[in-house]
């Protein structure tokens, strides 16, 4: 493994694979990206588009079987009361927080530069994971203190936690705090890595991704956890469980940190096998 990763790195150690893709989106739109705007469009947009499909399969339900099979939780579907709930708070928080936060970034914060050379693959893949990994260590802590500490999760985080099966709306489901704190370390993080900025914005998109996959409450074939050996991830199923069982699973995406801790936990009885119809009439959440 590690003489292929040596290949592939003195093959692409003249002129990154990425370059080209770069100079097209450095000299065609330049002004766009050196907004200050623009990573909060690009967070906010990834986000809502990410949502869609898993909201689909939610709205569509058991009349789809051939997804509905893969829900984890397949007699909690979230009711309409809900996803007004989560879409009322979302907005809220984005009117109020992020729209703001925007506005300022736009009026005081000069045009960001851009780097004439991209980042090499290997540079662009083991920044993303880097940042992540930073952040479920700072997330791990913040979550796990916001659990333990009955006032910080009463004033703060209880609002995340009133579905015990979560949706793909609840993603963002959080009080303004949360937003913020998340919303610092994601733009902090690349900073401290000093990350190319096309690596930043590459993890910005890749984070909204297993956010929304970790919450989208259903364990397909192509999850993260699923791809990734070895069950060092955790994805949908693992955070589903954080959602019956709070003290649980603390780390938003990968598993070291609560195996370290002893608060890891695997995946409930209440999630029904693929070859037997769940009977739901008496488990309807909502």
């Amino acid at each position: 493994l590690w003489t292929s990763i040596v290949t592939v790195w003195e093959s692409y150690g003249q002129e990154s694979v990425l370059q080209p893709i770069w100079d097209y989106m450095r000299l065609h739109h330049s002004d766009t990206l050196r907004s200050p705007l623009f990573p909060v469009i690009l967070s906010v947009s990834s986000y809502f588009v990410l949502c869609l499909p898993y909201l689909l399969c939610d709205l569509v339900g058991e009349k789809w079987p051939a997804v509905h099979r893969y829900k984890i939780q397949p007699c909690k579907l979230p009711t309409a009361s809900m996803i007004r709930r989560c879409i009322g708070i979302t907005l809220r928080n984005h009117i109020f927080l992020v729209f703001p936060a925007a506005v300022a970034q736009w009026a005081w914060r000069p045009p960001v530069p851009l780097p004439e050379k991209a980042p090499m693959l290997l540079e662009l893949v083991g920044g993303v994971v880097g940042n992540l990994l930073l952040f479920d260590l700072q997330y791990f802590i913040w979550h796990l203190l916001h659990h333990k500490v009955r006032w910080l999760y009463v004033t703060f985080h209880a609002i995340h936690h009133e579905f015990s099966a979560p949706f793909v709306l609840a993603t963002q489901c959080i009080g303004g705090w949360e937003l913020v704190t998340v919303g610092f370390w994601t733009t902090l993080n690349p900073i401290l890595l000093r990350c190319h900025i096309l690596t930043a914005w590459a993890f910005m998109v890749a984070h909204v991704y297993v956010s929304v996959e970790d919450h989208c409450g259903y364990d397909f074939p192509w999850s993260s956890s699923r791809l990734i050996p070895f069950a060092i991830y955790g994805g949908p199923s693992k955070h589903d469980v954080h959602h019956q069982k709070p003290n649980t699973n603390f780390a938003p995406h990968f598993s070291h940190w609560d195996k370290m801790f002893g608060t890891h936990r695997t995946v409930q009885v209440s999630l029904h096998s693929q070859k037997e119809e769940p009977r739901c009439e008496e488990e309807m959440q909502g």
